[in-house]
């Protein structure tokens, strides 16, 4: 087993190795840098984060075409469509996120600009908390108050119901982070680093055991809390660029 340091040793030179603007090309965050607003860049951040499981080619094709739907002008589409737009949206499909899905969101997202100034600012609230699992909870209590249908509630996790919500922590990394590497677009300045959780997946699950950062079996919330501890464990300001890491040894190194 290897000592804290030499763990954290390995770790920093695997984050270093991942997370440069080379990485972007094979991710589904090259769609937010297609955009210079901010608004744009969450809103195609927060749909491209949604339909993020899967073949990582076909996320990133269905995620153009969602952007392709909206006139490639993601917030405007949102603030500014009127019902009959919404049609357009219907025959889209990324597996069980269908086209009615689709609708809500976009319906969701005016809801939350209009009514709580955006998506930064429901997350701003909790920016003297340890960590956002209750705002994500609360971010997605205030998307789902307007009519919708109950199958669309499964496409954003709840994290107060054992969701490890990997897709929702993914979009807050690019949202947060900020380290002049590239990848991480560092637009929200009222949350901090140090609240963010890893995006636990599968391959990170895999390698984090494979390190002893993790001993629960499941990818749950408690897998979550788990593995933040460790990770904080080895950088308290930014736990979650350790994510590069052990997403890169889970999929490119098959560790």
């Amino acid at each position: 087993m290897l000592t804290h340091n030499e763990l954290k040793a390995f770790l920093d030179e695997k984050a270093t190795q991942y997370n440069n603007p080379e990485f972007i090309d094979t991710d589904p965050v090259q769609i937010v840098h297609r955009y210079r607003q901010k608004e744009d860049m969450e809103i195609a951040g927060f749909l491209t984060a949604t339909i993020a499981w899967g073949n990582r080619k076909s996320i990133i094709n269905n995620a153009n075409r969602m952007m392709e739907l909206l006139g490639n002008s993601p917030f405007d589409f949102v603030m500014s469509h009127r019902e009959t737009d919404l049609e357009r949206l219907s025959p889209f499909v990324h597996r069980t996120y269908n086209g009615d899905d689709f609708k809500h969101f976009i319906k969701g997202l005016r809801h939350i600009y209009n009514e709580y100034g955006g998506i930064e600012s429901v997350f701003s609230e909790y920016r003297n908390a340890p960590r956002l699992q209750e705002a994500i909870a609360d971010f997605r209590g205030r998307f789902f108050e307007i009519p919708h249908l109950q199958r669309t509630e499964k496409h954003v996790s709840n994290p107060l119901k054992g969701s490890s919500a990997k897709r929702i922590n993914m979009f807050l990394r690019w949202m947060v982070r900020q380290d002049n590497k590239g990848v991480d677009l560092g637009l929200w300045k009222q949350v901090s680093p140090a609240q963010l959780s890893c995006p636990l997946d599968v391959h990170s699950g895999k390698a984090a055991r494979k390190l002893g950062l993790l001993k629960r079996k499941q990818n749950d919330a408690k897998a979550l809390i788990e593995l933040d501890d460790s990770l904080r464990k080895l950088d308290a300001q930014d736990p979650v660029r350790y994510d590069f890491a052990l997403f890169g040894l889970g999929v490119f190194e098959k560790f």
